[in-house]
């Protein structure tokens, strides 16, 4: 793999790419010294961690498990399809036995009496694992919510939930990719920092939390002041 930092808008000479391969060719042959030794392993060498490097291979070779409850399982099927073609990300590699799987896809509803079997597949699954609750039943029992219905996350952990009823196979990739990030250890910023909507929570601070306590609007003006619509 090799990695060339370049500025952003810095115009390539035409013949750039053939002395590129002449600087390494010089390399191979022990040619390259002093100056243009350094400025060759810089531009070309990346340092990191031995614990990112894992978490890098960790998350861009997930193994799903091959294991469908209802209706969105028909939409987990699709993903691995030349559409959305989920091999760019490693994770098309679904596989038949719990023992050769790291992320289980929880797509349908699950029942009281299918809960014990769901857990049983989980816990034979590699370690470090992962699961995904896909769409409405799943993640809050959707529209089935009755005694017979019984949400993922009460009887095992749930990294991420994908709503929906049922969820396009695009936002079960989503689902995944957001996975995949938090694997490398880098979460995405939540929505009030990404749109820097900091101090416009609807909940007065320092107000009684006895039920009895207003839920105002707030508004906050140019010079950073806060007050209530």
């Amino acid at each position: 793999m090799e990695i060339v930092r370049q500025k952003v808008g810095r115009p390539q000479a035409p013949d750039d790419f053939r002395s590129r391969q002449l600087r390494a060719r010089d390399m191979i042959r022990g040619e390259l010294e002093g100056p243009d030794l350094e400025k060759y392993v810089e531009e070309r060498v990346l340092t990191t961690t031995l614990e990112r490097a894992a978490n890098w291979a960790r998350g861009n070779s997930l193994f799903p498990a091959t294991f469908g409850l209802a209706c969105c399982a028909i939409e987990m099927m699709s993903i691995p399809g030349s559409r959305l073609d989920s091999a760019r990300f490693g994770f098309e590699a679904f596989r038949a036995s719990p023992r050769q799987a790291d992320m289980l896809i929880l797509s349908g509803r699950i029942s009281i009496k299918m809960a014990p079997i769901v857990r049983r597949i989980y816990d034979q699954m590699l370690e470090p694992k992962y699961a995904i609750a896909m769409g409405a039943c799943s993640s809050s029992m959707g529209v089935f919510n009755n005694y017979a219905l019984v949400p993922a996350d009460k009887f095992m952990p749930v990294d991420v939930h994908v709503p929906g009823c049922p969820p396009r196979p695009e936002a079960l990739m989503h689902g995944i990719l957001k996975l995949r990030a938090m694997v490398h250890a880098d979460p995405a910023m939540t929505w009030r920092a990404r749109y820097d909507a900091v101090g416009t929570e609807e909940v007065v601070p320092g107000a009684d939390r006895d039920g009895t306590a207003e839920n105002t609007p707030q508004a906050t003006t140019s010079a950073g002041d806060t007050f209530s619509a």
